[in-house]
């Protein structure tokens, strides 16, 4: 921290990242081993949100809705339990407790002071002028570039009632366990959430206006899914034709109403979740005074994450591009390398690996089979089931498949989408082949360890090359 200056003095930079989330961390610190004298400004808690109210937190609730899970299914094993009623109160406290856990092995402090990094906590930066940031506190800082890091926040449906439901990050205030929740939002998000509370006993209704769940992932994802969801004794509803109200009951419970086939809906809730969408937090950023536009709640940027501004930059959610944290790190790097040495640098390839940890995960990188038949109607595409890996039938986790897509010639792998134990970490597995431009051929010899999830990577990339060329 550094001693404050009169409100009307600007300390100067060489670069200021508004935002200490996995964005701004990466690309201060890229910044300052560059050489470049570096300010991080955060208004409200390192690491972003990710860390304290998204990713982290979340993935511990799965961890929860894992365990309750093995221990309903403990008694084919030999094993006598007794399953009782999740303890909300001390599952919170679980969570809070590994996010510190996390937030203390990251240390960003220790790392900006380490670097020679200047950390202010004072608030929301605003621009003053094309360089110049000022602060809640009344601290003014300037800087010849300046890299925008600033994260995103969960957006409610503009419709009456809509302040009666929660978001997901705010699903830890929850004072108990809903015994019955709907979802409005099928995507990773909503999808994980529906998971987690299933598993603890939650009766839920998962809603979205999209013709499927997990619009964004290849169709067989999509398809799985919801399956495996309904088979679960949730109530999916895909493809609903909108969500008109909520209301107050007088017993404190929610009626939301929707429309489905021309119909109206009403049913009553202890919940009501509002997964619908991620918009950056850039409105009150004072873009207006820099010339800055958004386009859908993001501030454009060019390859090199450039805004319009070209010293300014816009990265992880601010951008709206890939609003993941693997991506958010590499955006974070190649703006400081741009913004410190004046550089073109950009991605060197679009793959994304990304999943959700749900009953069962799924994950996917590259093309979906759509997308690839589009590009090349003579692609190749090899489907492997669980029920044919080994692992899988050992551990009794036999609901799954991994898709492997390949261009005609089988050189490259389009493509890759796993549903089932594991899957997040056999798409990473694929996701380095496919980095590395690893022919199909290559990927078929590769000889994986026996018994395992992986192994099932080398069982596809087999049966691509057993594909009929006009298939």
């Amino acid at each position: 921290m550094m001693d404050t200056p009169a409100p009307d003095v600007a300390t100067t930079y060489d670069v200021a990242v508004i935002g200490a989330g996995p964005a701004g961390t990466a690309a201060a610190l890229r910044a300052a081993e560059l050489g470049a004298r570096v300010v991080v400004l955060e208004a409200d808690r390192l690491g972003g949100t990710c860390v304290n109210t998204g990713c982290v937190p979340t993935r511990v609730l799965a961890k929860t809705a894992r365990m309750m899970r093995e221990v309903r299914t403990a008694h084919a094993y030999g094993i006598a339990v007794r399953l009782e009623d999740i303890d909300w109160p001390t599952t919170v406290a679980r969570v809070q407790q590994r996010v510190d856990k996390v937030r203390s092995i990251k240390r960003e402090a220790q790392r900006f002071a380490s670097a020679g990094i200047d950390l202010i906590l004072e608030g929301k930066a605003r621009f003053v002028d094309a360089n110049t940031l000022t602060l809640d506190s009344g601290r003014r800082v300037a800087a010849r570039s300046i890299i925008i890091c600033v994260g995103g926040h969960s957006r409610r449906l503009p419709i009456p009632g809509a302040e009666l439901a929660t978001v997901p990050e705010h699903v830890l205030d929850l004072a108990a366990l809903p015994k019955s929740v709907a979802i409005i939002g099928a995507g990773n998000t909503g999808a994980q959430l529906a998971t987690i509370l299933s598993s603890f006993g939650s009766a839920v209704t998962l809603l979205d206006l999209a013709p499927r769940v997990l619009m964004a992932s290849d169709g067989a994802i999509s398809a799985a899914i919801a399956r495996a969801f309904r088979e679960q004794g949730m109530l999916v509803e895909e493809g609903i034709e909108g969500v008109e109200r909520l209301e107050q009951a007088d017993d404190g419970s929610i009626a939301l109403h929707w429309r489905a086939s021309g119909q109206a809906v009403e049913a009553v809730f202890d919940t009501v979740i509002m997964a619908t969408g991620w918009p950056a937090d850039v409105d009150d950023l004072g873009l207006g005074h820099v010339g800055l536009e958004t386009v859908r709640s993001a501030i454009p940027v060019d390859p090199q994450f450039r805004t319009a501004a070209s010293h300014i930059f816009a990265v992880g959610d601010a951008n709206g591009s890939d609003m993941l944290v693997q991506a958010a790190n590499f955006e974070g790097e190649v703006a400081a390398e741009n913004a410190v040495l004046g550089t073109n640098r950009r991605s060197p390839h679009q793959l994304l690996p990304a999943g959700g940890f749900t009953d069962p995960d799924y994950a996917g990188v590259g093309w979906t089979e759509d997308r690839a038949r589009q590009s090349d109607p003579l692609c190749v595409v090899a489907v492997v089931p669980f029920t044919s890996l080994d692992r899988a039938v050992i551990d009794d986790r036999e609901t799954g498949f991994l898709k492997l897509i390949a261009d005609r010639r089988r050189e490259v792998i389009l493509g890759a989408h796993a549903v089932g134990e594991n899957a997040v970490e056999v798409i990473q597995s694929v996701t380095t082949a496919m980095a590395a431009s690893v022919e199909v051929s290559t990927l078929a010899s590769v000889k994986f360890a026996y018994p395992t999830y992986s192994a099932i990577i080398g069982m596809a990339a087999r049966e691509l090359l057993r594909v009929p060329a006009d298939n």
